[in-house]
């Protein structure tokens, strides 16, 4: 893996679109109309844009997977990330539903931990490429740059097809949220 740069910010947008494209807790934020698509285009890169700020991108090697971490203690509000909450409200989310995504956010944020973190937003292989291993040589390289970085990884997830495939890493689940779905928080301890 390596880091991204920002030229590849259009390859990992691309990929993180069509890797979520049916996720449950990506689409209870993305406004559900015809531009449903160009709008879950818009939650990734403005995730890109927050984690090429206040995290790491990250690229397998054959460009196939990405994975995108951030820092939560390193985020800092700027000109720069009030301009780009403005934008995802009115690319992604739509004004009638920011009180949904902010009770949401609200919600979540209660629940996760606040400790120092490893916080892995986006995983994610090309539709065509998944079932390959990418996926799990990616986390594996995530893994030991957690350990690099000593900081627990922690994400959260609403496909329960995903839950043995984090577990068989050695994520363990550590709370759920029930909204129109269940979304799970996960945490892989540091461990040396």
């Amino acid at each position: 893996m390596r880091k991204a740069d920002y030229n590849d910010k259009y390859l990992v947008v691309d990929i993180l679109t069509k890797s979520f494209e049916n996720n449950q807790s990506v689409n209870y934020i993305a406004k559900q109309d015809e531009k449903r698509l160009k709008r879950i285009s818009a939650l990734m890169d403005y995730s890109f844009e927050v984690c090429h700020s206040f995290g790491d991108v990250f690229l397998s090697d054959d460009k196939k997977a990405c994975a995108l971490v951030l820092y939560p203690d390193k985020k800092k509000t700027t000109l720069k990330s009030i301009l780009l909450d403005v934008k995802l409200i009115f690319s992604c989310i739509g004004i009638e539903n920011i009180k949904k995504a902010l009770s949401r956010e609200s919600k979540i944020k209660q629940l996760q931990s606040k400790e120092l973190m490893y916080y892995l937003w986006f995983i994610g292989v090309d539709p065509e490429h998944q079932n390959e291993g990418i996926g799990s040589d990616l986390l594996k390289e995530i893994i030991e740059d957690s350990k690099h970085k000593e900081r627990p990884i922690y994400l959260e997830t609403s496909t329960l097809k995903n839950l043995p495939w984090y577990k068989k890493f050695g994520f363990q689940i550590y709370n759920e949220l029930d909204l129109t779905y269940k979304l799970f928080f996960l945490k892989r301890e540091l461990v040396k």
